[in-house]
């Protein structure tokens, strides 16, 4: 039986000629377990039922009685595990925020559709979200690791690198990589940061962990070095490093080990995390590296409470202008003011710019026509192992070459 057939679809929508056009526009791409409701109440009833409860559901925002966001709300409360797509007459900004309180509530919601509704753009929407979700095979629940199996598996140094690359813009050629860490569990497999970092964090865990992390990317980066790789390997650091002077001599030490010039070490420091009232520390620490020739930057550019600030007490020389302004900013011009102006800054700062997450052609082609110095995302490459690398590389020289 064809899998799409099997898919429960809840349609809320006041608008009843609206429930019939989406549904026959379901119809013609093989949806045909669409249920319609016009409001919250007969919905949340649906959703009740186990014979009933959909997998996906197309949801209007601006309704009268319960509203789109109320009925979000009832969502959590139900521990809803489903998937969600607005469908709204407002404007994009009103979209967006509503698909940010989404995605805080941790429902799955991979996209929102304008009224009146393209069909193409509903196809490419459920499209994406089959590839993503449904051709997945089924994953057993998210286990919770305690902090003393966190800190066993830094003991253990289970936690490894990846890296994600760095290129050109006007070149494709490729700059660096950033270092980004896992945890090989020896029974879980890989297990992502978002399943740790945040234990480690509550903890006091994060150092011992970044430490690990830099060591193994300054020691891998002295191997690119000897091997003929110019790449430049961008390691994130917290505050919590840079609390204590001895981070710094530790920096030193490992690229004196390894024979690497300061200049192929970026320490990426996250710009919502600001320094605390005694800013001595890091301070000095970042003074110094830049001293040394290290490269500094300022990751997740505008997502947090200081970003002038921090530009303007600390000798960053490189900007990562955060993902949340780059996809999709050729087509939203909230985002695209956003992106323009952290580009601006960096520019008249005279820092290198990196757009983060770079997911599509067009979002490649912005930043081509601005004129930003690099890119990294998905449409560039996924975060790869490091013996993966040279592999890419020379795929990436045919794609560059090919035009993409």
């Amino acid at each position: 039986m064809n899998r799409i057939s099997q898919i429960r679809i809840l349609l809320l929508d006041d608008d009843t000629f609206m429930l019939k056009l989406l549904t026959k526009m379901l119809a013609n791409l093989g949806y045909t377990e669409v249920i319609t409701c016009d409001n919250g109440s007969d919905a949340l009833k649906k959703l009740d039922q186990p014979d009933t409860c959909p997998d996906l559901i197309l949801l209007d925002l601006n309704m009268p009685d319960m509203d789109g966001i109320e009925f979000v709300r009832y969502l959590v409360d139900r521990n809803y595990h489903g998937t969600l797509i607005l469908v709204s007459g407002e404007d994009e900004r009103m979209l967006r925020t509503a698909e940010k309180l989404v995605h805080a509530h941790k429902i799955p919601m991979p996209g929102y559709l304008h009224k009146p509704v393209d069909p193409d753009k509903l196809s490419e929407i459920l499209q994406r979200w089959e590839a993503e979700t449904l051709a997945q095979p089924l994953q057993t629940s998210k286990k919770n690791y305690s902090a003393a199996e966190i800190q066993a598996a830094i003991n253990r140094k289970e936690l490894v690198n990846y890296y994600q690359p760095k290129v050109s813009v006007a070149t494709g050629e490729v700059i660096g990589v950033e270092t980004l860490v896992r945890w090989h569990h020896p029974q879980d497999g890989l297990v992502m940061p978002e399943r740790f970092i945040h234990t480690a964090e509550k903890n006091n865990l994060i150092d011992g962990l970044t430490r690990l992390v830099l060591k193994q990317a300054i020691a891998q980066a002295g191997k690119w070095h000897r091997d003929g790789l110019s790449l430049r390997v961008s390691i994130n650091v917290t505050m919590e490093n840079l609390a204590s002077l001895d981070f710094q001599d530790m920096v030193f030490d490992l690229v004196n080990e390894h024979n690497l010039p300061p200049q192929k070490i970026v320490i990426e420091i996250t710009e919502s995390q600001v320094m605390g009232s005694d800013a001595r520390a890091p301070l000095e620490i970042l003074t110094r590296l830049r001293l040394k020739r290290f490269h500094l930057s300022i990751d997740d550019f505008g997502t947090g409470h200081s970003s002038l600030a921090q530009l303007r007490d600390i000798p960053f020389n490189e900007l990562k202008i955060d993902q949340g302004f780059v996809h999709r900013a050729w087509t939203d011009d909230t985002l695209r003011a956003m992106y323009d102006a952290s580009l601006a800054v960096g520019k008249q700062l005279g820092m290198d710019i990196v757009a983060e997450g770079v997911e599509d052609r067009n979002d490649w082609e912005l930043l081509r026509q601005t004129g930003c110095d690099m890119a990294q995302g998905n449409f560039i490459s996924y975060p790869l192992a490091a013996d993966e690398l040279p592999r890419w590389m020379a795929e990436w020289k045919i794609r560059v070459q090919a035009g993409l």
